[in-house]
């Protein structure tokens, strides 16, 4: 299967000022396959894995010269690592953090060598570490599948071109439109944890990847007596349930547990974003750039690492979500809402962490609020993800009319099409809101 990542590996590869490339991302988002991928356009291809070969951690023991490393791994393996034909992909290296300390003396010592380092948890083994290679190591942040990806691993490349052609002037025709509100139905149950699209694309049993998912969850809560010395695993267990029932509202810890003190759980969650598990959604003002600066940190948001994992915590009914009419689809269990914020994270750019903010005003007898608000050069655009007509806008049209920005997006499940300012986006067009 195709992933975006890939482009920006084959960028890092080619680049003659690259460093030492560190890979991050949750747990089962595909990072090790698109290693592979890549490995297999060197000559030689030498993969560690530090969770499944702790004997490994050996050769990292006493010095971290990247010479005597090089040797020990090349006879262990029996790969020649030379610098320019060879790969090398130290994975999981959250489990031995002096082989995660010893990428900064691989950028120095040879700065020719491919070399990739990738895990899970890393946040984690990077606190440890005060300076693992400042300026040293160039990272990018990888995540689950996003739409587009779901569908061309299905096979649709003709229908994504289709689809890159079209606009509020020349909307895509119904059949194809149509076909593509059907995916954005399927990918919301199946989501985009690369095993379980592997599963959909193979077999196309829809109730093999529901049972695949819970597997899948049942995987990530045992994760959870990983951070079990910084946090209760009831405690994380408990917190990440609760992102799924508050999506699409502001994340509010009395809702979780009340006999719980906030600040267990304000850890617990910070745990789970480092884990990659979550993504903070921040109040702004909007009143100016960068939007960051004008947070409230007590206001935020929170959405799920991937919706398909969402709707099998919210126990949404497959059945009823296959048939449901186009408004329920939109508003049931705010999927649309996740799916959208999803898909910002998805296609932003990978070298840096996400970021995203929406709108909300708690004024006496006129509440208001943006589901997101995204900052393009010089322009402030506001992001609704709504299933009514323009004349149910009243939040956007405030926005516009107070922060006199000149146009505003709004995500539903029509096509493309414009109403004065506004712009209306199917939800499968969403990856477009990166280049608007």
């Amino acid at each position: 299967m195709k992933r975006r990542i890939d482009r920006f590996l084959l960028e890092w590869k080619d680049d003659r000022e690259r460093r030492v490339l560190l890979i991050r991302g949750a747990r089962q988002v595909g990072k090790t396959y698109s290693v592979r991928q890549l490995g297999s356009s060197f000559d030689h291809f030498l993969e560690v894995n530090f969770e499944e070969e702790p004997d490994v951690h050996t050769f990292f023991g006493r010095s971290l010269n990247p010479d005597g490393i090089c040797e020990k791994l090349s006879a262990y393996y029996r790969t020649p690592i030379t610098q320019g034909r060879t790969l090398l992909f130290l994975d999981e290296i959250q489990a031995c953090p002096r082989a995660l300390s010893s990428l900064r003396f691989f950028h120095e010592k040879t700065p020719n060598l491919h070399m990739v380092a990738a895990g899970s948890l890393l946040e984690f083994a990077l606190e440890e570490i005060p300076s693992h290679g400042v300026g040293r190591i160039q990272t990018l942040f990888m995540y689950p599948m996003s739409f587009h990806e779901f569908a061309e691993a299905l096979g649709e490349r003709s229908l994504l071109d289709l689809l890159a052609g079209a606009d509020a002037d020349q909307p895509l025709e119904e059949p194809f439109h149509r076909r593509l509100v059907d995916y954005v139905r399927t990918y919301q149950l199946v989501g985009g944890m690369p095993a379980i699209v592997e599963a959909y694309v193979t077999y196309r049993d829809l109730n093999r990847c529901m049972r695949l998912l819970d597997s899948l969850r049942v995987s990530l809560h045992d994760d959870f007596a990983k951070y079990k010395q910084r946090s209760p695993v009831e405690r994380l267990a408990e917190v990440f349930r609760a992102i799924s029932y508050q999506a699409g509202g502001k994340f509010k810890y009395a809702r979780v547990d009340s006999h719980s003190s906030s600040p267990s759980l304000k850890g617990a969650l910070g745990l789970l974003i480092k884990a990659g598990l979550a993504y903070k959604v921040h109040h702004t003002s909007a009143r100016g750039f960068p939007l960051g600066a004008q947070m409230d940190p007590m206001k935020f948001k929170v959405l799920p690492v991937d919706i398909g994992i969402h709707q099998r915590v919210l126990g949404l009914d497959m059945a009823d979500h296959l048939v449901a009419s186009e408004v329920d689809l939109v508003n049931k269990g705010s999927l649309a809402e996740v799916f959208v914020g999803l898909e910002l994270i998805h296609n932003d750019s990978p070298h840096i962490e996400p970021a995203l903010h929406y709108w909300h005003r708690e004024a006496r007898g006129s509440q208001a609020e943006v589901d997101y608000v995204i900052q393009r050069g010089g322009t402030i655009i506001p992001i609704e993800v709504k299933a009514g007509t323009t004349g149910k806008m009243r939040s956007m049209h405030l926005f516009i009319h107070e922060r006199n920005t000149p146009r505003g997006i709004r995500l539903s499940l029509e096509n493309f099409s414009r109403y004065g300012h506004i712009e209306t986006m199917p939800l499968y067009a969403a990856s477009r809101l990166a280049d608007v």
